[in-house]
């Protein structure tokens, strides 16, 4: 991908990024926009490390967090394109020891397909109270150093009860690490492997793994501060989130070692430009890794009417949101847009129609993926878009 003679004005996003690290509301950012196949904006600014005073590289290495879930969802679809999964595969045909049981101690029928549009009775730790089952029974989110193996933690989150019936609801969880152990089973190795087998290898996102691919480029993690956003610890922290909820626990040296388990829904690291590579491979129609009917439910809306908590006017594909009503949603964005951020402070989407995608990371959480700035920028685009 090279920069083009497509119009695009760059003086809006320009303002708002410039606006954002003066205000002190982010540290430091990557943004990549790609526009009809051809990279229109490329741009590192402010700091990767404020104490050091390193500044921000276009190669800096980011903590995923839930950026990992759109790859580790293509990864399960490669599988399903191979014709090794089926959507509608019981999740007990892989992980027969993953049975968690209804309130009422009645069994569930749970599938892949619930697992990846998030309809399958979990949820995270961080969305219940301090005290919740999830905390009780010591379940990870998969974004701390629990030094526990991903069976063990799927073992302590089926001991919990589900939230709701699989298919009846819609929320956001845990699933997809579920997926990841399910990855594991249906490819026979690990799921690191796995992924570098079905994704990274093939598209050549040599920046993204499990782990820093390199610790020097790894940014520092900070997270909102009353007057700026403060570092955060490198093995415990917590970031609040919603109002009565338990909140993020996030431990930044996980991305340094292999010591974690792989979390399928959290535990990747890698760069903007690694994963602007998945976005337009998808886009234009997922060779060499998914063929185009795949890619086509992949950014479809599979969830039918249940409602989105957090995220009106959106529906849910096969790992992301899909806009279903950009005036519900209240953004310039498509119908169809695909979009979804990552805790420790990243957001981007993908608009079909405009041939549009946009990368966005920073190392400010939760700002970086669900403050202003992430508006801001958004119509910062589509202004550049129209000069």
């Amino acid at each position: 991908m090279s920069t083009s003679e497509v119009n695009f004005s760059h003086h809006y996003v320009d303002q708002v990024i410039e606006r954002t690290i003066a205000g002190k509301r982010i540290v430091g950012t990557v943004v990549l926009i790609a526009l009809k196949g051809q990279l229109v904006y490329c741009r590192a600014a402010g700091l990767a490390d404020r104490e050091q005073n390193r500044p921000m590289h276009e190669n800096a290495l980011f903590r995923y967090a839930s950026v990992t879930k759109p790859i580790v969802s293509t990864a399960a679809l490669s599988l399903v394109s191979q014709g090794i999964l089926l959507l509608e595969d019981p999740v007990v045909k892989w992980l027969p020891a993953f049975s968690p049981k209804l309130p009422d101690g009645r069994g569930a029928a749970m599938t892949i397909q619930h697992l990846m549009t998030h309809t399958a009775g979990l949820t995270y730790r961080f969305f219940q109270e301090e005290q919740g089952t999830y905390e009780l029974a010591g379940v990870s989110d998969g974004m701390d150093i629990a030094g526990i193996t991903l069976e063990e933690n799927l073992r302590r989150l089926a001991s919990v009860p589900l939230l709701y019936e699989p298919g009846s609801l819609w929320r956001y969880s845990i699933a997809t690490d579920v997926l990841g152990a399910i990855i594991e089973k249906a490819a026979g190795m690990p799921l690191s492997e796995a992924v570098e087998l079905l994704i990274t290898q093939p598209l050549h996102m040599s920046d993204t793994s499990f782990a820093a691919v390199d610790n020097n480029r790894l940014t520092a993690a900070y997270a909102d501060g009353p007057d700026e956003p403060r570092r955060l610890a490198d093995n415990y922290d917590t970031v609040p989130f919603i109002e009565e909820t338990a909140g993020f626990r996030l431990a930044p040296d996980r991305a340094k070692h292999n010591l974690a388990y792989a979390s399928g829904g959290a535990g990747m690291v890698g760069s903007a430009g690694d994963f602007l590579k998945l976005l337009e491979t998808l886009r234009l129609g997922g060779a060499p890794i998914l063929p185009k009917s795949i890619v086509t439910k992949m950014t479809t809306n599979q969830i039918g009417e249940l409602e989105m908590p957090y995220w009106p006017g959106r529906g849910f594909g096969l790992g992301f949101t899909v806009l279903k009503d950009p005036a519900a949603a209240h953004t310039p964005e498509s119908t169809g847009t695909w979009r979804m951020g990552g805790t420790y402070g990243h957001s981007w989407f993908v608009d079909p129609i405009k041939e549009l995608s946009v990368v966005a990371f920073t190392n400010t959480a939760l700002e970086g993926m669900s403050g202003k700035f992430t508006t801001d920028l958004c119509e910062a685009v589509y202004a550049g878009l129209h000069g």
